[in-house]
């Protein structure tokens, strides 16, 4: 690991000054200052200093993402990882961030200049600055849903989709569904490619073939059903699965407001097992992820990680609950088969729908 004379040597300045440069000394040069912080992560200096109780500091980037009540996704995930760390006496700092806040700020730089040791990023899009910087980081890091591949500094937690949508798929399968949408959450995001990517795969491992006008990006809230749910419906859809559970709440609203009843005309599943998910009317179907078990696993990932134990993906397992929102298929008759949405799979993301496409012919041959 590089040292304060490591960077002292290679920019020819003396030790003092490259420690005033690191912890903000005012009888240094900006343009100075920024030659030490710069060489300092181009060397992969993480810093020693602690905090006023000698604890090491760790820091939990948040983004698009509700985190303060027990309704909201991140709050056990948080709790967990809270819980896991306790015993050690880390110093732990949760810290939402914004693209803008990205843009101003060097990942590498930034955790070197507030002595954490590693992070653990909830919320990011494939999009978002950071991801960038984190290709080559030099600190232990943890992506929620994301992954980076080549970098033993970098690690992935997340829930398995391919079997937590094949079991609400295999559900409503047994049920008698074979008109069934998907409204998954944002263009851009790797968890909504995943989970759009595990629908059509397990809707094609039934023996159906996947309609792409039912296979649709929105976001992840609850107001995006009501500019898709109309078309899911036209097109004859008897069941819709979501991409969590805040557009399910959604989805429930908007089949009634049509009146469409849950689930004696349409089944509606969702994905998380948020807690208000039991209390909906209908209480709903959903993939539980465990999140106080994700926060607790990245806790220990990371803590592996700042001790040289690498690991590249670890993956949780999902679990059905099943409760009133879905029930036996009432075939219904389609009322606007050209119906296309703009928001569409083929429209949004062709290349996973194309290469889904081609497997399947190589398959076929």
């Amino acid at each position: 690991m590089a040292t304060i004379k490591d960077i002292a040597d290679k920019l020819g300045v003396s030790v003092s000054t490259v420690s005033k440069g690191l912890n903000g000394g005012k009888d240094i040069s900006e343009s100075v200052r920024q030659q030490v912080l710069d060489t300092a992560v181009e060397l992969g200096y993480k810093g020693r200093r602690r905090d006023s109780e000698h604890r090491t500091r760790i820091c939990i980037f948040i983004e698009n993402m509700e985190f303060e009540s027990a309704n909201n996704f991140g709050y056990e995930i948080i709790l967990g990882f809270r819980q896991a760390a306790f015993k050690e006496h880390y110093g732990i700092t949760v810290l939402p961030v914004s693209k803008d806040f990205q843009h101003n700020e060097h990942y590498d730089k930034y955790m070197m200049i507030n002595h954490y040791a590693g992070s653990f990023i909830l919320g990011f899009s494939k999009d978002d600055p950071w991801m960038k910087d984190i290709e080559s980081t030099k600190f232990p890091t943890i992506l929620l849903d994301n992954f980076i591949s080549k970098n033993k500094n970098v690690s992935c937690i997340s829930t398995d989709s391919d079997e937590g949508i094949d079991m609400a798929i295999s559900h409503l399968i047994k049920l008698g569904h074979k008109k069934i949408a998907f409204l998954d959450g944002s263009v851009g995001s790797e968890i909504s490619d995943q989970r759009m990517a595990a629908f059509i795969r397990s809707i094609s491992k039934h023996g159906l073939e996947p309609d792409p006008e039912l296979c649709v990006y929105g976001y992840f809230v609850a107001d995006s059903a009501h500019y898709h749910v109309p078309g899911f419906l036209d097109r004859g859809a008897t069941a819709i699965v979501c991409g969590n559970d805040l557009i399910a709440t959604g989805v429930i609203s908007e089949c009634m407001t049509l009146g469409f009843k849950v689930p004696d005309d349409i089944s509606v599943i969702g994905f998380d097992d948020l807690p208000i998910s039991a209390h909906l009317y209908p209480p709903l179907t959903t993939v539980r992820q465990n999140r106080l078990d994700i926060g607790k696993s990245a806790y220990f990932i990371l803590n592996g990680l700042i001790k040289g134990i690498y690991m590249s993906k670890v993956t949780l397992r999902p679990e059905l609950i099943v409760r009133k929102s879905t029930g036996k298929c009432r075939h219904r008759d389609i009322y606007g088969s050209k119906t296309h949405d703009n928001d569409s799979v083929i429209k949004k993301n062709p290349g996973l729908y194309n290469s889904f496409k081609i497997k399947k012919e190589i398959d076929r041959k």
